[in-house]
């Protein structure tokens, strides 16, 4: 197992629970390799909106390995492909900040943006799907639509 042990890290915590139990919620670990792991992201009013996180802990995008920026790239078009054919997205927005308190390690947003998105929510200001103010998406919807991903990602 790659995921160190930060106990003030979210994503390593989590991390360490999701390789920890075969039993863990599909939205967890949609797809993963040696390096990488696909989950949904929570909170959000935006069914698809995903997080990939490398597998140990790491803060700034220049610690990653030449391996893992290798397959950095191509998770991020895979998934970008998957969530158009899945959820018919027309694109997706790839941002990175790991910067709130407690989420500090690097983490990859790959956001699904359809086509009828509301026009306060495009661009950068599709965290405010982020910010509590609209219902998020179910866990049953996340755990639905990371098997359909999942499955997508497993037939590429």
């Amino acid at each position: 197992m790659l995921i160190d042990d930060y106990e003030d890290c979210y994503t390593c915590r989590m991390s360490a629970e999701v390789e920890s139990d075969a039993a863990a919620a599909p939205r967890h670990r949609i797809a993963a390799d040696e390096h990488w792991r696909v989950a949904h992201a929570f909170g959000t009013a935006l069914p698809g909106w995903l997080v990939l996180v490398p597998r140990r802990h790491v803060t700034s995008i220049a610690e990653l390995t030449d391996e893992e920026a290798a397959l950095l790239g191509g998770w991020q078009v895979r998934l970008s492909r998957v969530l158009g054919e899945v959820t018919g997205c027309v694109k997706t927005y790839v941002a990175q900040f790991a910067e709130r308190e407690g989420f500090g390690h690097v983490h990859f947003h790959i956001v699904p943006r359809p086509a009828d998105h509301l026009e306060e929510l495009r661009g950068p200001r599709v965290f405010g799907a982020l910010d509590g103010t609209r219902a998020a998406v179910s866990d049953a919807e996340m755990d639905e639509l990371s098997l359909r991903l999942a499955a997508a990602l497993g037939a590429a």
